[in-house]
């Protein structure tokens, strides 16, 4: 995510110049604007000159190269998986989510539900339609995989401020990578419209440090 946020930061940038740009030239010709002046004299050379029209030709083409030239570097880094130190099987259900580590304790796989906290049960502070009665435990500073399928319909995990949005498709199995550098409570919803109770769907994620040995 923080990568995704400097991109767009970068890409804001040109936007702004070329935005500026534009807005002076048409401010330029709208206050000058006479149908007895010779202002307009300079457009008319400028208008057929070949050179000026190289010029902003090849400007733009370079403008889009340098800003998709980072797009692809970072599209293509986030298909690439580093050894997992971390696992997490999340399968979406009508309607909670179901969590599946790859570690065993105390003999037992650890595994739960995630359902919605209704209204009457919120506490002080509590966020509306986005506290779960069990979050997922992430440790930070790892490698984590998450694999996403559905036991019933499509649906979709999604965690904005993480950058994460995984569709959870029957009879199909998708992966992500995920690292988290810093620890707290991050938020999300399902995505994907999948019946009546979608929106009851959060995901609570709580991202701290872990140590746990299989």
């Amino acid at each position: 995510m923080l990568r995704l946020i400097e991109l767009h930061e970068n890409i804001m940038f040109y936007l702004f110049v070329i935005i500026i740009m534009v807005l002076w030239v048409l401010y330029s010709i709208v206050k000058h604007y006479s149908s007895n002046s010779n202002y307009f004299g300079f457009y008319s050379i400028v208008t057929y000159h070949v050179n000026l029209e190289i010029f902003w030709t090849i400007l733009p083409s370079l403008l889009l190269v340098s800003i998709i030239f980072p797009s692809f570097v970072l599209l293509y880094n986030s298909d690439i998986f580093l050894q997992p130190q971390f696992t997490i099987k999340i399968f979406g259900n009508q309607w909670y989510w179901t969590y599946e580590y790859d570690y065993i304790w105390k003999n037992n796989v650890i595994k739960y539900d995630s359902i919605l906290v209704t209204e009457e049960k919120l506490t002080k502070g509590q966020f509306r339609l986005l506290e779960c009665n069990n979050s997922v435990f992430v440790p930070i500073n790892k490698h984590i995989r998450i694999l996403i399928s559905s036991m019933d319909v499509l649906h979709c995990w999604a965690v904005p401020s993480l950058g994460l949005k995984l569709d959870a498709c029957p009879g199909r199995l998708n992966q992500t990578s995920l690292y988290i550098n810093r620890k707290g409570l991050f938020y999300g919803q399902c995505s994907e419209i999948c019946g009546v109770n979608h929106s009851s769907m959060p995901i609570c994620l709580f991202a701290k440090k872990l140590f746990l040995k299989k």
